[in-house]
């Protein structure tokens, strides 16, 4: 039972005498209730009410944990609680501004979720993501807080790693990409300081800013024109190495021409035909022909290789 009535002491905060639990419970949700934005520890709670006793103390982080569990608060992060507003939920991905924030596009709302960056919980660009939407004020836009993450939208991340003596990190590509990734020496793979490299995230606790991550492919040094179109289809998920029997059947492959091929189609053999592509490119199908004419000027000819014939 409380003893008398509760008073400010000097700094603002609630005094109460003797508490049971039901009465402790009241005064923690009516205070969250008040604050229905802020985002609350036991200490804090306990300071609120000058509680300084350990028992009492204990109690608050019991009945924290049981408004959690019954759908009064939500813990954002370990021992660390929200009030549950009448606002509701809804899935969606994330669209991530240059800034860090965020919004959530979503098939259940007409309107995009604004998620500022420390509430976005981790999530990232494109992530598929279930959202706590808070109660909506006259005249603004939507917002909310990531509560889970459901499916990462990249298995990969391709940047640039840095290596120094006792680790190294990674600068993601994609602008979309706000955090360098953390990278444990023995994780590296065999990448080197400067390498581009693909990194996949191997864990983000809670307490830390940045994910840590682990090499899943050398791509080779910037600029490199093979390097660049690897480092294109692992940022997308593309394949850029297939596997046996998709080589094997492209080796079957014959690079005879029938003479029924020929039917319709100009035959340039006999013109001075030379490829543009590099060296190391992938495929060899751009080309470029030269040819004299009669009146003394030259024919130059623009050529495309007919890839959909061997497909």
């Amino acid at each position: 039972m409380v003893k008398g009535k509760n008073k400010k002491n000097k700094k603002g905060k609630k005094k109460v005498g003797n508490l049971n639990k039901q009465i402790l419970t009241n005064l923690i949700i009516g205070y969250f209730t008040s604050n229905p934005d802020k985002i609350y520890n036991y200490k804090q709670i306990a300071n609120q009410f000058d509680i300084k006793d350990v028992a009492t103390r204990g109690l608050i982080t019991a009945i924290l944990y049981e408004l959690r569990d019954n759908g009064t608060l939500v813990e954002n992060a370990r021992g660390k609680f929200k009030l549950i507003q009448q606002g509701g939920y809804l899935i969606g991905k994330v669209q991530l501004t240059m800034r860090g924030a965020g919004y959530i596009i979503s098939d259940e709302s007409e309107e995009d979720v604004f998620i500022t960056q420390s509430n976005l919980n981790h999530a990232l660009n494109g992530d598929s993501v279930k959202v706590y939407l808070y109660a909506k004020k006259r005249g603004k836009q939507p917002e909310g807080e990531v509560v889970e993450i459901l499916e990462r939208a990249n298995k990969s991340i391709v940047g640039v790693v840095e290596v120094s003596k006792n680790f190294a990190f990674m600068t993601a590509n994609s602008k979309q990409m706000p955090y360098d990734i953390f990278i444990p020496l023995p994780k590296l793979n065999g990448a080197k300081n400067g390498d581009k490299v693909a990194v996949k995230i191997t864990d983000w606790p809670e307490k830390y800013k940045n994910p840590f991550g682990e090499v899943i492919a050398v791509l080779g040094k910037p600029g490199d024109n093979e390097t660049e179109m690897h480092a294109i289809l692992a940022e997308f998920d593309l394949p850029y190495s297939f596997d046996k029997k998709v080589e094997e059947a492209a080796n079957k492959i014959s690079d005879i021409i029938n003479e029924k091929d020929y039917k319709e189609r100009r035959d340039f053999r006999d013109i001075k035909t030379f490829t543009i592509d590099p060296a190391d490119a992938k495929d060899f199908d751009d080309a470029l022909s030269i040819k004299q004419l009669g009146n003394g000027n030259w024919q130059v000819g623009v050529h495309i290789a007919d890839v959909t014939h061997y497909v």
